[in-house]
Parts: structure tokens; sequence; C-alpha cells
């Protein structure tokens, strides 16, 4: 979906403002619901309590990062109060702002989506003198996050190595594929291949079927929200122990970790785990079940559970009697079986029937739900996850609330991701103190690109 407008009106409809329909109408649209026409828009975020408390407040944040990993872990500190000033190359900036999944102001929806709430500055690091802005920003920061390829902030005499000496409380996280140490750390790598890699995507999938990556950057993600831990951590240490350090995290070891419990498994009894689609270790009870007019995602996982189902819910007592489904064990032994018998209940009777039921007995389940009725469901509206924020170039841009509630120290108002370069005069003449005529000299060198910077 290219077109802005229609865009946020598919996002909200049915789930903040309703110009025709109800709350009911927004409930049938989740079940898969034919889409109604409306015309509402996102809600405009409400703004935090003045002079409330933020947990990272003056904090500075120094980000070299682009893609999907680093600045996820940045936006988590900016999203929290640290002032995050996003270094970009000004030809073309961040890879995210080209990506083509949607775009509204001139922006990517990937780049919107991971770099809210920070500062943007167009620095050439090829020249020379971009480089001295580089480290001036350096010994004033707290924190430095970068995920370029290996060698990069070296060449550039920016690497930890070169820059703790001049703050030795400084806080440098790298990310990067394989580390930044050892006979892998030149390898480039990104999420899918990493999931390859360490036998993460081997788990996803059906057994008759391929290996098959998730669809959002699972990795990715993962590694920004272990990065954004490593940062936290230090900063810890730091206040213990009075100075800085070097964290690092890589992708491959976040995707060996994600391999969780079946990793562990494999460590024991030394079996490969396979893929067993929705059904973890092929369990009957759940999974995905077709009622007559929509798909349900159950899991009952225990013996309390699975009674409940099949008496009270399904009215087949006999798949608790029958020696064949008693025990979890037999259970196991005769998964098919047992699946096509409930199966054959589900196809029965109707989604809502099937949801009302049980929820009723206690029974976890869900709807199967695209993004779309995700994004307009009931609890996305309750939990007042999605609205919209200004932005220079679009107006209002869509927006997904961080996943973090506190209670004292809750997000800042949200900023939208900034223009290529946006506040780069701004940024050298507030932070760093630089005048008119050292900020012109510098334009002159070529230092922010071919045009002048910002006065945003």
């Amino acid at each position: 979906m290219r077109n802005a407008s229609e865009a946020l009106a598919k996002l909200a409809a049915a789930g903040f403002k309703f110009a025709i329909a109800g709350n009911s109408a927004a409930i049938s649209r989740c079940k898969g619901a034919p889409s109604m026409p409306t015309k509402p828009q996102l809600p405009e975020r409400s703004q935090r309590a003045t002079g409330g408390p933020s947990a990272l407040e003056g904090l500075l944040v120094i980000d070299f990062t682009r893609v999907v990993a680093g600045p996820a872990c940045t936006q988590t500190l900016a999203d929290f109060g640290a002032q995050v000033i996003k270094i970009e190359n000004p030809d073309g900036g961040d890879d995210t702002r080209a990506y083509e999944h949607a775009e509204i102001g001139g922006e990517s929806a990937a780049y919107l989506s991971l770099n809210r709430n920070k500062r943007g500055i167009a620095l050439d690091l090829s020249v020379p003198e971009a480089r001295v802005i580089a480290l001036d920003l350096i010994r004033k920061a707290d924190v430095v996050v970068e995920n370029f390829s290996s060698g990069v902030m070296k060449k550039f005499g920016l690497d930890y190595e070169s820059v703790a000496p001049l703050n030795p409380r400084l806080v440098y996280c790298s990310i990067s594929a394989y580390g930044r140490s050892g006979p892998f750390a030149s390898r480039p790598g990104f999420d899918p291949i990493t999931q390859a890699e360490s036998g993460f995507m081997s788990l996803n999938g059906f057994a008759d079927g391929p290996a098959v990556r998730t669809g959002p950057p699972i990795v990715d993600m993962a590694t920004g929200m272990s990065a954004c831990n490593a940062v936290l951590l230090a900063l810890l240490a730091r206040d213990r122990l009075g100075r800085g350090q070097h964290v690092e995290v890589a992708l491959f070891d976040v995707a060996m970790g994600m391999t969780g419990f079946y990793g562990m498994a494999y460590l024991i009894n030394g079996e490969n785990p396979g893929r067993f689609g929705n059904s973890p270790s092929g369990s009957p009870t759940v999974g995905v079940y077709e009622a007559s007019d929509g798909p349900l995602y159950m899991a009952c996982a225990n013996d309390r559970l699975y009674r409940r189902l099949v008496v009270e819910v399904l009215n087949r007592p006999d798949l608790i009697t029958d020696p064949k489904f008693a025990t979890r064990k037999a259970r196991s032994e005769n998964k098919e079986l047992l699946r096509a018998a409930i199966a054959e209940v589900f196809a029965s009777d109707t989604l809502e029937n099937w949801m009302a039921k049980m929820k009723q007995a206690n029974i976890p389940v869900g709807y199967l739900r695209t993004v779309e009725e995700g994004f307009n469901a009931p609890e996305a509206r309750e939990r007042q996850r999605l609205n919209r924020i200004r932005h220079p170039t679009a107006e209002w841009v869509p927006n997904i609330e961080p996943p973090i509630t506190m209670s004292l120290t809750g997000t800042v108002d949200p900023v939208a991701a900034p223009l290529l370069g946006e506040h780069t005069e701004d940024v050298l003449r507030n932070i760093l103190g630089y005048d008119e005529h050292r900020i012109a000299e510098f334009a002159q060198k070529g230092v922010f690109g071919a045009s002048k910077p910002s006065t945003g």
C-alpha cells in the first residue's frame, strides 16, 4: 500500500476513531470480516506530564549505526530520554531510507520505525575535518554505538582503542555479525545469514518443507535489544568503577542463543531438533485449527488444560478416557489421530462460538490475524499501541509505541526520525559550541556533503 493517506486510514479503520462503525464492527474486522469503508485517522499521540523525569535524561549518545540492529538499540535509548545524535553519510544516509516497504513524506517505513527521537547530522567521514567533529562529539559523549563493517571505525580513527584515551568514561558498543575479533570478524553478515548459520532457521517451518527465515528480522531486533542491555549494564558498571568499557554484541551469538531450550536439549541428548510448524514437538493440542469460518491458534500445553478442552469445550470425554489419549505420552504417540479428531470437532462450529467456549474454560486461544487485523484489534486499541506524530515533510506519520512501560520514568514525547542532516548546524552550535565562521569553513571543505548543513 503506497498511498500514505490510505495506509493511515487502513491502520486506523475500526480501531481508534470511528466514522461509521462502532466497537462491534472493529472486533468483527479482527476476525477477518470484510473491511468497511471508513475515513478515520490515527489519534494524535498524547503528551506526557510536564516536567516528568526520564530514565536517561542527560545521557549523550553518538550513533554511528544504520540499517536495523544498531538503530533499534539507540532508538530505545532515545525513547527513554537520552540525547541521541545520529551521524549519517550525506550521500544518501542510512540504507533504510531507501527501503521499499512503504514511504511517507519522502521517508521509508523502515527508517521511520527505527530512528524516532534522534537528532540527525550529516558528516562525510572520508573528509578529515568531519572526523574532527566526530571526535569532538565523542569527547563529550557517554555512549558511542557503531555497527560499521569490520575495520571502518579504525580506518577513521574512531575505534574504541583510538578514542578511549580521550574519554575514559565512554561506553563504546560495537554491533557486528560475527564479532570484532577472531577469524570471522571480517565476514559480512546480515540477519537471515546468521539465522541460517546458527541453526535458528532450521527450527522454523514445517517438517516436510525447507527451513524458513522469520518474516521480520528477528535476530536484528533481538541484537538491538541485547546491545541496549549491554550499554545500560556498562553504564551501571561505570557508576561503580568510574570508567567506561567496550561492549560487543554479535548477530550470530544472539541467533545461537535464540535456539533456546531446543539448543540446550541438543547439548543434553545429542539429538538434532527438527522443524515442527505451529506445534512445538508436534503437540496435537498446540497450533492452528480451522473453525467453520476461520482459523484460531490454541496453546493447550498441559494435562489440566487438555482435560478442560476435551470435556468442557469439545464435549469429547472419550478423548481422555480412551487409552490412546489418556496420558501425555500416549497422546504424543497418537498425535495424528488426535489432531484429526480435534480438527473435525472444530470444523463443526463457528470461530466465535469456539472462542467464547474456550475463553469461558480459560483455555489459551487467539485469533490468527493478519497485520491489518492485529493492528486494528481491540488489544492494540485498549493498550494504546498506535498513534500519529508530527513530521516536517509528511505533516503526520504513524507511530508504534515502545513495548516498555515504566511508572515513574516513562518514554519521552516521540519525535519522528530526523531528515538527513536535519540538526547538523544546531548540534555543532549548541553541543560543540562552534561559531558561524567555523561551521562555514567546514561546509566549504565538504564536511557535510554538497549542501550547507541544515539549520534545524
